[in-house]
């Protein structure tokens, strides 16, 4: 079967959508880091949305990838002239494939660490996207002040060192236009992370004034950094994706992503050298994103986590079969209701109802396939940010908590693991081998777990808290999780 590629598009099977656009003509204004499956699905879709309008041609996507592991996209994308499939997972079986052009260039910087910072540091070049997972920020958990003792960063602060992190392309391509009189780029974070925005200027603020402290000054007075709030399912391409991307385009892949129809990002209005005309491809340009951010953490993600460890315990291995299960979905919607919906202000054009049915409909989606480990992956990234905040606030107000109380006990009854059935479970965290030894002293000391004050900080000492995330832990012990979900509704004689 041939490769997608330029020359290979007119072999495009009818009916799939590819660039209507010269792409001989584009030129890069935006260089990305982290060139994943979400950027693929996301902001790399929205300007080839826009490049069909016949906008946008000239801020086409740089790719680059830092890691060793990012190797094999540089051969893939090469082979494929940065072609690739997006392949839309509608909730009644239909499948949606079309070929996103966007990206025009990939770069491997270990390879040319120069062509990197070249790039960055050319006047063509006015957005410096991210994806980098919330760890890529590299804060301290506990201080959430920036890791200078990441050797990674240790390395590119010595003097005359060759980058090798993010922070160091970022400083020194930054350096480089300043000393050749350019302004600064627009520093723009695509990661799912609270304050994205905020985030990146205080990191890369501070690695640039330990590299260069007049350098840092003017970094953080000088480039943007806008917030914004991203949001859609993309699995992990499988090997059965690939195989169906084939028969879809009629065209090789070698890594094609799917993901949900469902598209929203919400960008702070804040960049210093233009940016796209986002708003032609259904962004939304607001000026404060704090109530879509939270909105979207304290619902959709905190959710996530409501229906993954009971979910996984209880036996199921995907969101849609959590979903399935009545008592499950009930659990999750009266957290939603009751606990995370009253921690939230006013989302300027959100009907809130409306987009808790639509998280609903969106996890219950069986043609995404998500999978619940995917899910429970870096808790301890995830229930802090998430739904802690949750928990002190309706503290606070005298709110519900039981419903978190109880995601917070099915996380700790999940990290001992093995699951219900007694088959083990891989417990995928950063602080896994830290937090599966915890766990397993909590059938004798059982708020060992909460006790982690970097993870809850002295909720454990919280008498109502407490008492609901005991009772939780008791019943999955010794009822299991299903019974316990339904506990929660019986409250109301939903069960």
């Amino acid at each position: 079967m041939p490769t997608l590629s330029d020359a290979t598009l007119g072999e495009l099977a009818p009916g799939v959508a590819y660039p209507t656009y010269d792409r001989s003509r584009l030129t890069a204004g935006i260089v990305h880091f982290g060139v994943g499956g979400f950027h693929r699905a996301h902001q790399a879709v929205a300007l080839d949305t826009l490049m069909n309008a016949g906008l946008a041609h000239d801020w086409a996507i740089c790719g680059v990838g830092l890691l060793e592991g990012d190797r094999r996209m540089k051969t893939v994308l090469d082979a494929q002239d940065c072609l690739y499939t997006v392949t839309l997972k509608h909730p009644d079986g239909h499948r949606e494939p079309s070929i996103i052009g966007s990206i025009v260039e990939y770069l491997f910087a270990p390879d040319d660490p120069e062509a990197v910072l070249e790039k960055m540091a050319s006047p063509e070049i006015r957005i410096v996207s991210l994806t980098i997972t919330e760890g890529g920020y590299n804060f301290d958990r506990v201080t959430g002040e920036f890791d200078a003792t990441h050797p990674g960063v240790v390395a590119d602060l010595v003097d005359g060192a060759v980058p090798t992190t993010v922070f160091g392309y970022v400083a020194e391509a930054l350096r480089r236009r300043r000393e050749r009189g350019l302004e600064p780029f627009t520093l723009q974070s695509c990661d799912n992370v609270q304050g994205n925005g905020d985030m990146a200027k205080a990191m890369f603020s501070a690695y640039a004034k330990l590299k260069d402290a007049e350098l840092g000054a003017w970094i953080e007075q000088n480039v943007h950094f806008p917030n914004a709030m991203v949001d859609r399912i993309t699995p992990v391409t499988s090997a059965e994706d690939i195989v169906e991307a084939e028969s879809l385009t009629g065209l090789h892949d070698g890594w094609p992503v799917v993901c949900e129809p469902f598209f929203q990002w919400v960008v702070e209005d804040e960049f210093g050298l233009g940016r796209p005309p986002l708003e032609e491809a259904g962004v939304q340009l607001v000026a404060d994103v704090m109530p879509y951010e939270y909105m979207k953490l304290r619902l959709l993600n905190a959710s996530h986590q409501a229906m993954c460890y009971f979910g996984y315990l209880g036996g199921h291995r995907y969101a849609h079969e959590a979903m399935a299960d009545v008592a499950l979905r009930s659990f999750v919607e009266r957290y939603m209701d009751r606990e995370a919906t009253p921690t939230l202000k006013p989302v300027p054009g959100i009907d809130l109802d409306d987009y808790k049915a639509t998280l609903i409909s969106r996890f219950s989606n069986p043609e995404v396939r998500d999978t619940l480990a995917r899910l429970c992956a870096e808790s301890s990234d995830r229930i802090p940010k998430w739904l802690v905040p949750v928990i002190r606030d309706q503290l606070a107000t005298g709110g519900e908590i039981e419903c978190s109380a109880a995601i917070v006990a099915s996380w700790a009854r999940y990290a001992e693991g093995v699951d219900e059935q007694g088959e083990p479970i891989t417990v995928v965290d950063s602080l896994g081998s830290e937090l599966v030894a915890i766990a397993s002293t909590q059938r004798d000391d059982r708020l060992a777990f909460v006790r982690n004050e970097s993870l809850f900080g002295d909720l454990a000492d919280n008498e109502r808290f407490q008492t609901a995330y005991l009772a939780a832990l008791d019943s999955l012990f010794e009822r299991g999780a299903r019974a316990t979900v339904e506990s929660y509704l019986a409250v109301e004689g939903r069960a």
